[in-house]
């Protein structure tokens, strides 16, 4: 009885749902964050570059996924890991997992989004999807984690927890509690009452609010952290995909886990909210979630200003393809800047882009397919941008940053 009384597990428990403090900071922020947001979705003119770019922005948002998690691995080895090419390093090979099963969900995610607008994402049934889909593309020995006493157990995927946890300072709720505080949950976040511009302060409330409930054995984060990128892609504030929350919060994973951690607990005094939780450290929470997202919105916005990524592209050119003569190589970033703003670039009018006609044109793009800096279908059909591991830290400088893992 006495841990029973020591946990809250009725619905109220996690109340309040959405902060009164800092409604003024917060009602800026959303302001702030529809702007840009809407100036990052225009900023790519050609669907197909735009469609790529989001290709790669995804594959960051698994590596960043688990970077805060504690794993980290290479951009070149999440490029293999998609073609199926695992390292021989068990450890490695483990981390390429994790990044190929979060690519694929996030893909499966949005496509499921798109073709199903009616679909609950507060419900439990979606949640447990996502977890069930992201573990079930895992080997059996990722089915397995250790509590804090190093004692080893088995997450059954799509399965809410049946044992108590411990997340640092905080002692989530029985597992008993887990459906009628996931029904509240559901209940009020999806709720029409919600007003369409409150619509983010409420995404950032149920992101810690899920956390607190903790309703999975683990994998908790990740779920989390999908479920807030659908609620993004549901309100249409993903920019086409161009952009990541996760790579916000890896940046500042220790203030992240440090916020989360603080909106985790009581109330301080009769100042401080009037429901089971801190509405002071609920509405710091949900600001620093709202700045984290328009800090990665505007990073992204200054990352792919055309002139300047035309601009990167052509230095890669210049300074990567030495073995090229100069004018082989201004050829070259002709046909590179054009793709990136055409999308699909015809092959008969590669001569009047290069300035070069017959053979000689051929043999800008026969260079071009061989550095992996654009791609065809066939032999005869359309060019296409190509961005990779290889070109990307000249192309998108800073996308991937070497963080610490602890």
């Amino acid at each position: 009885m006495k841990q029973k009384e020591s946990r809250f597990d009725q619905f109220y428990a996690m109340e309040p749902l959405l902060p009164a403090y800092q409604t003024a900071a917060l009602a800026d922020l959303v302001s702030e964050i529809l702007f840009k947001a809407g100036e990052l979705s225009a900023q790519i003119p050609s669907p197909l570059v735009r469609d790529r770019i989001a290709e790669l922005v995804r594959e960051m948002n698994s590596y960043y996924s688990n970077l805060i998690e504690g794993h980290k691995t290479l951009p070149r080895d999440i490029e293999r890991a998609m073609k199926q090419d695992f390292s021989a390093d068990p450890d490695k090979r483990a981390n390429q997992q994790l990044n190929r099963a979060h690519i694929e969900v996030e893909k499966l995610m949005v496509s499921r989004l798109r073709a199903e607008p009616d679909l609950s994402i507060h419900s439990a049934d979606f949640l447990c999807w996502l977890h069930r889909e992201f573990y079930s593309r895992l080997p059996e020995e990722l089915h397995y984690s250790k509590d804090r006493r190093e004692k080893r157990y088995r997450i059954e995927p799509g399965a809410l927890r049946t044992f108590e946890v411990e997340v640092g300072r905080h002692q989530p709720p029985l597992h008993e509690s887990l459906p009628k505080l996931l029904a509240r949950f559901a209940e009020f976040y999806a709720s029409k009452s919600i007003l369409a511009t409150d619509q983010l302060v409420a995404l950032a409330a149920a992101h810690h609010r899920l956390a607190w409930i903790h309703p999975f054995g683990d994998g908790n984060g990740r779920v989390t952290r999908l479920f807030s990128h659908a609620w993004v892609v549901r309100c249409e504030l993903d920019s086409f995909g161009l952009w990541t929350l996760s790579r916000g919060l890896a940046r500042t994973r220790k203030e992240y886990y440090e916020q989360l951690s603080n909106a985790d607990q009581p109330r301080w005094n009769d100042l401080d909210g009037r429901g089971n939780l801190s509405d002071r450290a609920f509405g710091d929470f949900c600001v620093f979630l709202l700045k984290t997202m328009l800090d990665q919105i505007q990073f992204m916005a200054g990352l792919l200003q055309l002139e300047k990524l035309k601009t990167r592209i052509e230095r890669y050119v210049h300074f990567e393809l030495l073995y090229l003569k100069t004018r082989t190589r201004d050829r070259l970033s002709r046909l590179l800047k054009a793709a990136l703003i055409e999308g699909q670039i015809d092959r008969g009018s590669v001569p009047e882009i290069v300035g070069l006609s017959g053979t000689p044109a051929r043999e800008i793009i026969r260079i071009a397919i061989k550095e992996e800096l654009v791609q065809s279908p066939t032999e005869r059909g359309p060019l296409s941008l190509v961005f990779s591991a290889k070109t990307i830290e000249s192309y998108f400088p800073q996308l991937y940053q070497d963080l610490p893992t602890s």
